[in-house]
């Protein structure tokens, strides 16, 4: 299916200032939009084509390339098959990974420490730990691939529980495509966005790429910055300016962007 004319123009507006721009900034999500999601979630590997592009734009140098993921960047590394990686914020923006190995973490109060402890003990006596993914900043519960009946149930368990025991902890339950999560309030995407921000000259050429909930976040900060791009099969509300559907839009995008700055 083409691109729509609309964005269609709000993309070539878009390439015509990455052309000119001095500094460029490409900020992608991963599960969701540069890699299709599995139940299985240590075999979510990009779209085909994806990697290569990726160490194209590492290769040229030209882009400061970043993974902003809900993943711990030990989890995401490898699923990129990458020989050299660009930075990463994971764990939804709590955990930064440089390119040269060095990293830092947001530290958590005592109390939403206490808190993930507690939630990890609880899932245990629940018997969802084996749906539990623990991070250092979050816990959280996918049911990709689950029948209807039993998300259901397991989600509802969930918030009964925890919408009222999270806050006295200072987290929070995040929804996310196919599961929710117990973080603390105050980590989101929109946190490494705002940091990234003003590192970056303020007439620099910016896109963020992403396809969750966790994404509205980054979208909302980068407002009036940067091209905001909805990736996913299906449209949804969403602050983003745009819709692209992957494999093959994310491609294009990609293929564009490379081209655009080529000369640079």
């Amino acid at each position: 299916m083409p691109i729509a004319p609309d964005i269609r123009q709000t993309l070539d507006t878009f390439f015509r200032k990455l052309k000119k721009a001095r500094s460029r900034l490409l900020l992608l999500d991963y599960d969701g939009t540069l890699a299709p999601f599995c139940p299985e979630r240590e075999q979510a590997v990009p779209y085909p084509g994806v990697t290569e592009r990726l160490k194209a734009l590492i290769c040229a140098k030209n882009t400061r390339l970043i993974i902003v993921s809900g993943r711990w960047s030990r989890d995401l590394k490898p699923l990129l098959q990458l020989d050299v990686y660009p930075e990463i914020w994971g764990c939804h923006g709590a955990e930064r990974l440089y390119p040269d190995g060095t990293s830092e973490i947001i530290s958590l109060e005592e109390k939403a420490i206490k808190g993930l402890v507690t939630a990890d003990e609880w899932a245990k006596s629940e018997g969802l730990d084996r749906l539990a993914e623990k991070k250092p900043t979050s816990l959280a519960f996918h049911w990709r691939g689950r029948e209807q009946r039993f998300i259901e149930d397991i989600r509802g368990k969930i918030i009964s529980h925890w919408q009222t025991a999270a806050p006295v902890y200072g987290l929070a339950l995040h929804e996310f495509d196919g599961g929710l999560e117990i973080r603390a309030t105050d980590i989101n995407k929109g946190y490494a966005v705002k940091t990234l921000l003003r590192e970056t000259p303020v007439d620099a050429a910016i896109a963020y790429l992403g396809d969750d909930l966790t994404d509205e976040d980054a979208f909302t900060t980068l407002k009036n910055r940067g091209l905001r791009i909805l990736v996913r099969p299906q449209y949804r509300d969403t602050a983003a300016d745009i819709h692209l559907v992957p494999p093959e839009e994310l491609l294009l995008f990609l293929d564009n962007w490379l081209k655009n700055t080529r000369q640079a």
